[in-house]
């Protein structure tokens, strides 16, 4: 079973501050099972955008976390915004955090084209 998404992106948050980062929520969704998006900006004004990722992911035996993809890798943030309005037209249940971190680390599930 998998977390709530507003459980999921409220433990996110505190992890990132506890690393003595920065993390907000820009946008909310549905608190149940809303899409996240993640924001995660760089010293030098550029952004990558984390979404969730595709179901050919997931197997039989998934363990119910969540997995994203790199959608957009060090982008100019019109771009990011770009692409967040236009999944905003087509899901306006998500969620958008942005998070400001070096390195992405263990803070989530990141999965490449490689593995599908």
């Amino acid at each position: 079973m998998r977390l709530k998404t507003h459980i999921f992106v409220s433990a996110l948050t505190r992890r990132v501050f506890a690393m003595g980062d920065y993390a907000a929520v820009e946008k909310k969704g549905a608190e149940e099972a809303g899409a996240i998006f993640i924001r995660q900006r760089f010293r030098d004004g550029t952004e990558t955008l984390y979404a969730p990722a595709p179901q050919n992911f997931f197997d039989d035996e998934d363990d119910g976390g969540r997995k994203f993809e790199r959608r957009l890798v060090r982008a100019e943030p019109d771009t990011v915004r770009e692409t967040i309005v236009r999944e905003k037209r087509f899901d306006p249940d998500l969620w958008v955090v942005e998070i400001e971190v070096d390195e992405i680390g263990d803070l989530i599930e990141v999965v490449s084209a490689d593995a599908r």
